[in-house]
């Protein structure tokens, strides 16, 4: 009797276990394949099950169809996030990446299309990352107003600068295949017909090598990273405040309007409270200079 899941035990990713190749697909291309509290609850329980047959060399992670890996957190859940039900949604990422990255095995992100927002982040939790040369690769946060400390802050600086990550977060730069390989950011860049075969490739390589030296290495590799825990659970309180607020809603309806948000009155709100504790705190000094 087999103690892993199928894809009938699923209703938002596919799971199949083939040659000793564990294959987690998203299954929401609909929706760009973005993850609702479902899908991550899912997405733990297929990487978990892995441990269950240690004939299972690697897994595979990608997004049903060819347009998109991941568009990151589905807005219709996010939206109904605030300060005190954030955990709901900020524990269900933090147990996906780190059941990702606890595995004994190397976890292959084969990104199909856009990666995005939390889609990035998934496969900045992967051991390898390769792409088809349809890829792209960015952190929209900010045009959303919601906050990539799920991985995106603690390892994109690690991977490709601190320079360049804080223009990726910051101006939201968005990277082509070929420009994410160029700086670091992906493994490998190869024709989009081709991925699957080439990802095929890198299975079997790792079947032909030592379980057991890939297991060590693994842990031994993620030694100074896994030292980030703090910051990743800074990055949770963080991300619980973001949430709910007018600004973060603002930032995602306008998304979903297809338009441009206005950020610029929150700006102008902070500054009318900022003028007036200003000019309180200068009538007040006013007032003892008088006395």
């Amino acid at each position: 009797m087999s103690n892993l899941p199928t894809s009938d035990d699923f209703k938002d990713i596919l799971f199949e276990v083939k040659d000793h190749v564990a294959w987690i697909t998203i299954n929401r291309p609909g929706a760009r394949n973005a993850f609702r509290e479902q899908t991550l609850d899912e997405l733990i329980h297929a990487f978990k099950s892995t441990r269950n047959d240690a004939s299972i060399a690697c897994a595979v992670v990608t997004g049903a169809g060819d347009q998109s890996f991941s568009a990151g957190g589905d807005f219709g859940a996010m939206m109904k996030l605030n300060w005190t039900n954030a955990y709901h949604w900020n524990d269900r990422m933090l147990g996906t990446a780190m059941t990702i990255r606890g595995l004994p095995i190397p976890v292959i992100a084969m990104v199909n299309g856009w990666c995005m927002g939390g889609g990035h982040e998934l496969a900045l939790w992967c051991d390898l990352v390769i792409a088809s040369d349809r890829a792209h690769f960015g952190q929209s946060g900010a045009k959303v107003a919601a906050c990539p400390t799920v991985g995106a802050t603690q390892y994109i600086p690690r991977i490709i600068g601190e320079r360049l990550a804080r223009e990726m977060i910051f101006l939201a730069r968005t990277f082509d295949a070929e420009e994410a390989q160029r700086i670091g950011l992906i493994n490998k860049v190869v024709p989009h017909d081709s991925l699957l075969e080439e990802t095929l490739k890198w299975c079997e390589t790792i079947k032909g090598h030592s379980g057991q030296t890939i297991r060590m290495t693994k842990k031994s590799l993620n030694h100074e990273s896994d030292q980030l825990y703090a910051s990743w659970q800074h990055g949770m309180e963080l991300l619980a405040h973001v949430w709910g607020s007018e600004e973060s809603l603002e930032g995602m309806q306008a998304f979903l309007d297809k338009r441009k948000p206005d950020f610029m009155k929150f700006r102008m709100k902070n500054k009318e409270i900022v003028d007036k504790y200003l000019d309180d705190l200068n009538n007040d000094r006013n007032q003892l200079k008088s006395n």
